[in-house]
């Protein structure tokens, strides 16, 4: 996949976690960054990572082949960054609080960005949907949870980028501003394992996922 850039938005604070940086949060000893770039490993995709500013990246146990930039103020700001440091023609944007990226995912959706320039994983809801505005359920055939990765052609992302600057409107991920164009996302299977390190709560979740993702790599239980 040497066409395909891989931009990992890890520029974070992580107040909400209360752990600092989510970067480097550390799960068995290693930081959800280093866990991020192992899933990467063999990919062959170029790999951009955003830190927060002022962050070096010395602590970054896996580093070769991997471009640094700071990142700025918003996440929409620090796509933006890593965009201009890559001109691979398929950029798939990940957040770094998603550590395991299964490669069947990165394959389905660099295919399908690839084909139609757009693309993101996503999962069906399994729990019922209440909505308090309207005091009632809300049918979960219509609904998808959103993940990264997303995929995107490079040249129709810096438009939507471009475009939501001039406009001044922020949205909750790319694949929202690249919609505001008129342009189809196509939605494919995402995975559990890229569950969202958001609050401390979280933790014992990444813990149980750690040792499918391990298993899933080396064929044998995680260890420690």
């Amino acid at each position: 996949m040497s066409d395909v850039a891989v931009l990992i938005a890890a520029a974070g604070d992580g107040t909400r976690l209360g752990r600092g940086p989510k970067a480097f949060v550390t799960l068995r000893g290693r930081t959800l960054l280093d866990l991020c770039l192992e899933s990467l490993t063999g990919s062959g995709a170029e790999v951009v990572v955003a830190l927060p500013p002022g962050v070096a990246a010395d602590g970054v146990a896996s580093r070769d082949s991997v471009t640094f930039v700071e990142g700025g103020a918003s996440r929409q700001e620090t796509v933006e960054r890593m965009l201009v440091s890559t001109r691979a023609p398929v950029v798939l944007v990940h957040d770094v609080a998603r550590p395991f990226l299964p490669r069947q995912v990165v394959e389905r959706v660099t295919s399908a960005a690839a084909s139609v320039g757009a693309a993101s994983a996503v999962l069906e809801m399994t729990d019922s949907v209440f909505d308090v505005r309207l005091s009632t359920s809300v049918p979960r055939s219509d609904l998808r949870i959103v993940q990264t990765p997303q995929g995107f052609a490079r040249d129709l992302l810096v438009e939507a980028h471009a475009a939501a600057r001039r406009d001044a409107v922020t949205a909750t991920d790319d694949a929202d501003l690249v919609r505001r164009l008129g342009h189809a996302v196509e939605l494919v299977q995402g995975s559990r394992l890229l569950h969202k390190l958001t609050s401390p709560d979280d933790l014992d979740v990444m813990e149980a996922l750690y040792e499918v993702w391990i298993t899933q790599r080396t064929g044998r239980a995680g260890v420690g």
